[in-house]
Formats: C-alpha cells, structure tokens, sequence
C-alpha cells in the first residue's frame, strides 16, 4: 500500500505546485498566500509519503484530498483534478492492501516450504 500511495502523494505534490502558479495568475490572493498554502500542502505530500504505515497516515491522505477538491475554488480546474486524485487515492489504499495482504499469504505459505528445504 504504501508504495501505491506514496506515488499518489508525489504526484499531488507536481499537481499543487502547478496550481500555485496558475493561482498566482488568476485569483485575487497575494503571492505569499498562495505560496504559503501550496507550500504547506506540498510539505505535508512529501511527510505523508514517510508517515503512512503509522496510525492516522491514510485518514491525513483522505483530509488532503479533501483540502485538494476544496482548492477548485481558488483554480476551478482543481475540483476535476481533485476528484481525479481522490481516486487515485482511494484506489491506492483499496488495492494497495489487497495486494499486501497476498504478499503475506504467500510469504506465509513459502516459509514452511523453504524451512523443509533446509531441514533436508
């Protein structure tokens, strides 16, 4: 899961930055305002990608999302994009865990097998 998530994650960050500067150009808000929300939520991408096996990390993920839809209205196109991540994300959690949850199974069912191989 958390290398589906973490690129998710990476992505946003590409994604925020880029709608900083079309921000910048079409609202109303002060650079320093812009910048300083788009650099919060580029920073909390980056720590998110290091804290999502802990407690917590995904349901930050999903007030990220949110924040990101939220964001469209400051640069409309953000509430497509949002959207779109959101799904990512939710993809990422569903199917990351799926796809750890084989790789304990197999794990689980290839260790008693190399454990007779080194008995023999």
């Amino acid at each position: 899961m958390r290398t589906l998530c973490a690129s998710t994650l990476i992505g946003e960050f590409f994604v925020i930055g880029f709608a900083g500067l079309v921000a910048m150009r079409t609202s109303d808000l002060s650079a320093g305002t812009v910048w300083t929300v788009s650099g919060i939520a580029m920073a909390l991408c980056l720590l998110l990608c290091g804290v999502l096996t802990r407690p917590g990390g995904v349901q930050l993920g999903w007030v990220l999302q949110i924040a990101l839809i939220a964001s469209g209205f400051v640069v409309p196109a953000m509430f497509f994009l949002g959207a779109c991540f959101g799904g990512l994300w939710w993809a990422s959690v569903h199917f990351g865990k799926k796809i750890d949850e084989a790789k304990a199974r197999f794990a689980a069912a290839a260790e008693p097998a190399a454990g007779a191989e080194s008995a023999g």
